[in-house]
């Protein structure tokens, strides 16, 4: 919201990943940078999250946290697109799981 307002603007927070990524309000110095690099946002649901802790535990028996899982999400459902030629590197946290949320 605050890269479509042109400025940091305060907004509602909510899904199983709020408590990692869930800002009311982005800095000044966090939206100057986004503003200057970030080429496109995107929101998952809380089904392609979850789907995606389930995934890294079924496959790699990797735990991690709803917001740790989140970039693979958006590659496992098709909301991100890897280009040819692209590098992509997944950075995976499990500080705050809570392991009887994939059952």
């Amino acid at each position: 919201m605050a890269l479509k307002a042109g400025r940091p603007v305060d907004t509602g927070v909510s899904g199983i990943a709020v408590d990692s990524l869930g800002a009311r309000r982005v800095g000044e110095l966090a939206f100057s940078l986004a503003r200057d690099y970030v080429e496109r946002v995107i929101l998952l649901s809380d089904e392609n999250i979850r789907q995606s802790q389930r995934t890294l535990w079924n496959d790699l028996r990797l735990l991690a946290e709803p917001g740790g899982a989140t970039a693979l999400a958006a590659l496992l459902s098709g909301a991100y697109r890897i280009t040819p030629g692209e590098r992509v590197g997944v950075v995976i946290c499990g500080g705050n799981t809570d392991p009887g949320s994939l059952g």
